[in-house]
């Protein structure tokens, strides 16, 4: 007879992007391997594995989070906001469309993680200086080094002036 049986996983309810489910998995289980594999949501990316990116970069009642260590038993009971539902919440909404008028990606690799991380900005602060801006902003890596367009683009979906002359 085997010495360690694995038991069957536990049952998490979650409610991502509005929309409640229930996900049976460990729930050591990186939220962002919840999204992605069992829940199919492939805008949130794996950056670094680490939370030093930010590329992974969701939302748990409105609080930006690292999805990558964030374990699914911590995130069950919340409310998660992934890019695909960004554009439901307004702040997400004008982030989006500020992203698409001033043409911020180059790889895009990072952008979702990059929006959301504005989007928990924004909700908290919806006039935010550039000092705010870039604070809370900087744990989230761009490989194209698009920051100046980032905060052009937040500063664009907060009704805020471009300080930046236009500059690319």
């Amino acid at each position: 007879m085997p010495t360690s049986l694995k038991s069957a996983p536990k049952t998490y309810p979650l409610t991502v992007n509005h929309k409640p489910v229930k996900v049976a998995a460990d729930g050591d289980t990186p939220l962002l391997w919840v999204l992605r594999e069992d829940l199919h949501m492939p805008g949130t990316k794996f950056g670094c594995g680490a939370g030093l990116c930010g590329a992974c970069t969701v939302l748990m009642d409105g609080q930006a989070v690292r999805s990558c260590q964030t374990p699914l038993s911590d995130a069950a009971g919340h409310q998660i906001t992934t890019i695909e539902g960004a554009k439901a919440l307004p702040q997400g909404a004008k982030l989006v469309e500020a992203w698409q008028e001033i043409d911020v990606p180059q790889c895009g690799y990072c952008q979702a993680g990059q929006i959301l991380s504005a989007t928990a900005l924004l909700q908290a602060n919806p006039k935010p200086s550039d000092e705010e801006i870039d604070g809370a902003m900087s744990g989230n890596i761009c490989r194209c080094s698009t920051y100046i367009r980032i905060r052009r683009a937040i500063r664009l979906a907060a009704g805020l002036a471009d300080t930046t002359g236009g500059a690319a």
